[in-house]
């Protein structure tokens, strides 16, 4: 646990920075109180901050000399019950930002200094309030795009990532220690038939994290998007499509086949998840160079997606360009849309569900119909059940992953060395390198440089 202790004082606007009705200046560290006192004036005379009780709201103005800059509400937090553990003076003021701006310079110049991007958080981490994980998290839910990514944060933030970590050190850190007193003191502690009672706890520990890694798949899709393309031949309605979905007239939409000759790309959120949509060119055989190059490039990106939606003009018959495109989806996670229901149509449904093999909604973009039963099917696809984070671990950052993976080798190598016969002694050595990369995700033994980069890409006031 970290327990380096901060002693200056920082203040930042922790708010964003734009006209509203209520404007939040920061301040934290061991004077923040008293540099408070010297500007802020209370409507009950004679009552200063230093005075009150801690979490308590007080109502008055925030005065530069003489000069009353507003009327503002004083909330204190005596540490170590505060965000940053330290004591903490938040000032409410009008949303104004000069207003904000010029509270700020006050703070300032009575003693604090600026915060830097992520400085308040990183306290909180320093001072052991949170771990890095949760520090993180922090980040993760200004940053959510969509309900789920939200959900996940929030969880990761409540410590979910935090004690399994916790719970999987402890489990190691006991092997190690039995190992440790065993080869120190053979007399009254014997390592006979160790290795067959270590497996036994290894097996869970490699399946627990194996697990988690498998997660951190389903975790960068709710916390980035699914990546989503719309394929088809000319006209058959994709950009009518993409304009229903992001709720706008983004793509051109005309009679004349071709009209989309590059990647148009949009995020827009459904059911809880975001798509980043991108619609591409129509495939179909062309002399045309341009029209050529579109193809090519929806083709590639059909290759790299997660989701890919093929829309068919049920109003006319299939050729060899939808074959082409059957290729394509072929063994892929998709979904194919029978657009124009408010033609007369010519191609059913199980015709197209037995040529893909995929699920078929039939749907009109330009009546917009079917689009509920669309949002509902890819939720199904890449969700399982409704998703409420309460017992589920999703691990939504890449440097857990990595340290996952780093762990879930070493626990690997602990088993492999078990069958090879090694010895004790080299079991330890992996043992502690899956107990220090583990460490790593909540913050235990990490280097300087990594701490800094983390909280660099904070905002400031957070």
């Amino acid at each position: 646990m970290h327990s380096r202790k901060t002693t200056d004082t920082i203040a930042a606007i922790a708010t964003a920075m734009s006209s509203s009705g209520i404007g939040i200046v920061r301040i934290s560290g061991s004077d923040a109180i008293t540099i408070a006192d010297q500007i802020f004036k209370s409507k009950k005379a004679g009552k200063t901050l230093r005075e009150v009780p801690t979490h308590t709201i007080h109502y008055g103005v925030i005065q530069d000399g003489a000069e009353v800059l507003d009327e503002v509400l004083a909330v204190v937090m005596r540490g170590p019950h505060s965000y940053t553990a330290e004591d903490t003076v938040e000032i409410d003021c009008h949303g104004g930002v000069l207003m904000m701006k010029k509270i700020l310079e006050t703070v300032i110049k009575y003693g604090a200094r600026p915060a830097e991007p992520g400085e308040f958080t990183r306290r909180a981490f320093l001072n052991g309030r949170i771990d890095l994980s949760q520090a993180e998290a922090v980040m993760d839910v200004i940053n959510s795009s969509n309900e789920y990514a939200m959900k996940s944060s929030v969880s990761q933030l409540k410590g979910s990532v935090s004690r399994k970590v916790k719970k999987l050190r402890e489990d190691i850190l006991y092997q190690i220690a039995y190992i440790e007193s065993a080869l120190d003191d053979p007399e009254h502690i014997s390592l006979d038939g160790y290795e067959e009672e270590l497996l036994k706890v290894l097996e869970p520990m490699i399946a627990d994290v194996e697990h988690l890694v498998r997660s951190a798949d389903n975790g960068k899709i709710v916390s980035e998007g699914i990546k989503t393309v719309i394929l088809g031949k000319p006209n058959a309605g994709k950009s009518s499509l993409m304009n229903v979905l992001v709720g706008e007239e983004r793509a051109i939409v005309t009679d004349i086949a071709g009209t989309t000759r590059d990647t148009l790309e949009e995020q827009i959120r459904l059911q809880g998840i975001t798509l980043n949509v991108i619609d591409t060119a129509g495939i179909r055989e062309t002399e045309d160079v341009v029209e050529k190059i579109g193809v090519s490039r929806a083709k590639t990106m059909a290759d790299e997606a997660d989701l890919i939606i093929y829309v068919v003009d049920g109003s006319c018959p299939l050729d060899e360009n939808d074959a082409m495109i059957m290729e394509l989806i072929r063994d892929r996670k998709a979904v194919v849309l029978l657009n124009k229901t408010d033609l007369e149509m010519v191609v059913s449904q199980e015709e197209l569900a037995a040529k893909t093999g995929q699920p078929v909604i039939a749907i009109s973009a330009k009546e917009e119909t079917g689009i509920e039963q669309l949002e509902q099917t890819i939720q199904g696809m890449f969700y399982e059940g409704k998703l409420d984070f309460n017992d589920e671990i999703m691990i939504t950052n890449v440097r857990h992953k990595t340290a996952l993976s780093d762990t879930l080798a070493s626990l690997k190598m602990v088993r492999q060395s078990i069958y090879d016969g090694m010895p004790e002694d080299f079991l330890t050595i992996d043992l502690m390198d899956a107990y220090e990369q583990l460490g790593s995700i909540i913050g235990e033994a990490v280097e300087d440089d990594l701490v800094n980069e983390i909280f660099r890409k904070f905002c400031t006031g957070k």
